[in-house]
């Protein structure tokens, strides 16, 4: 199993409330408990170790709607190992890590912003609000051991390109670093990964994310990686 992989999934559930990762021969299972997102498949392998035939069994054992697989190889290759029933992001994710240092003080909000940073049940959050309180940007970081994940990373689309992204990304580095982390693992968008990249990250693997519907064909909904 590739370790980025596994210190994702330990660092997600952890972000989200998930129960602990259930091991599978190809990678884990995650119970998630939502209507729309019961659980998860991840695939441990990454890239070209992504194999048809793994994720073709995987796939084919699912039968409840609101089941999720996630495949870290680009969507354009995985989508024709997928039958009708699966709805497929048509948009790759990425796999993405970076070294933290604890020694670089995050920068402080914009003049007239407030940044507020608090922790619940290992996750550190923070926010940045605007001058007329309503929220502008937000994350989380869940620490486990010398890796972290960070998750859950928004700017609202009024506050978009003021460098808010930046200020909550270097803030939730430093405060994963102060706690002993080495290292900090995402899966981010599309729209996110310029923002990471200036940042050092660099992308590992792409991810497919896609959500079983059921026989029946039931709406799909994007959620996040």
């Amino acid at each position: 199993m590739n370790d980025i992989v596994r210190a994702w999934v330990d660092g997600w559930v952890v972000s989200r409330g998930a129960a602990p990762p259930a091991a599978e021969p190809w990678g884990w299972t995650i119970d998630v408990g939502h209507l729309e997102h019961a659980s998860r498949h991840v695939l441990g392998a990454v890239n070209e170790d992504v194999e048809e035939a793994v994720v073709r069994k995987v796939a084919d054992s699912v039968t409840g709607a609101g089941v999720w697989l996630k495949a870290f190889r680009d969507p354009s290759e995985t989508a024709a190992w997928l039958d009708g029933a699966w709805w497929i992001d048509p948009e790759p994710g990425y796999l993405m890590s970076v070294p933290l240092e604890a020694s670089a003080a995050p920068p402080p909000a914009p003049d007239g912003h407030r940044l507020r940073r608090w922790q619940v049940g290992g996750t550190t959050r923070v926010m940045i609000a605007a001058p007329d309180g309503s929220l502008a940007a937000r994350g989380q970081i869940a620490v486990t051991g010398p890796t972290a994940v960070a998750d859950q990373i928004e700017t609202a689309p009024a506050h978009r390109r003021k460098g808010l992204g930046s200020v909550v990304m270097r803030t939730l580095q430093h405060a994963a670093a102060e706690q002993g982390a080495r290292t900090g693992v995402l899966a981010g968008t599309p729209a996110g990964r310029a923002l990471y990249a200036s940042l050092g990250w660099r992308t590992v693997a792409p991810l497919t994310s896609a959500k079983f519907l059921g026989r029946g064909g039931e709406t799909a909904g994007r959620e996040a990686s």
